[in-house]
């Protein structure tokens, strides 16, 4: 990918991740968040793992039918990017694309321990920042991104915290 592509991806991601802000974040808004994507991957005929952790806890986690335990291990891989960095593991993914290195060997990570493939996206409350990690796994990296992103929106939207 050309470099003014992947700087266009980083910026649009970098805009995604500074409007998609809460005012507040509870464990009910988690469930409704995650319920939404499920209903939204069943309109497309898709199946999806999906897993939200907020304070080191994991406040929501369901497997549609369909997945494998494969999506567990990618849920797990990606949010460790996000928790470490603060950012959502897509933005991670071209940030080094970006810089023209391997994420593994600048960061000393493992690639059995850290992924950065989209589908990763930190939770941030306004006023304190990072709280959390809403992860997505089954689609393509864009497809698992384009899930969080949405139903962060609506939710945001239909709460007024947009």
């Amino acid at each position: 990918m050309e470099n003014t592509n992947i700087q266009e991806k980083l910026d649009l991601i970098k805009k995604q991740e500074e409007k998609l802000v809460f005012k507040r974040f509870s464990n009910e808004d988690a469930l409704e968040i995650g319920l939404s994507i499920i209903e939204a991957t069943k309109k497309i005929n898709k199946a999806v793992s999906i897993n939200i952790v907020k304070n080191g806890q994991t406040i929501f986690h369901h497997a549609m039918d369909g997945t494998t335990p494969d999506q567990d291990e990618w849920i797990k891989k990606k949010t460790n990017v996000v928790l470490r960095h603060h950012h959502s593991s897509y933005y991670m993914r071209f940030y080094n694309e970006m810089k023209n290195r391997s994420y593994f060997e600048f960061y000393s990570v493992s690639p059995f321990d850290y992924a950065i493939h989209g589908g990763a996206f930190p939770i941030t409350i306004e006023g304190t920042g990072v709280i959390g990690v809403i992860t997505v796994s089954g689609l393509s990296q864009e497809e698992d991104h384009g899930l969080i992103v949405e139903a962060f929106t609506k939710f945001l939207t239909e709460t007024s915290q947009l």
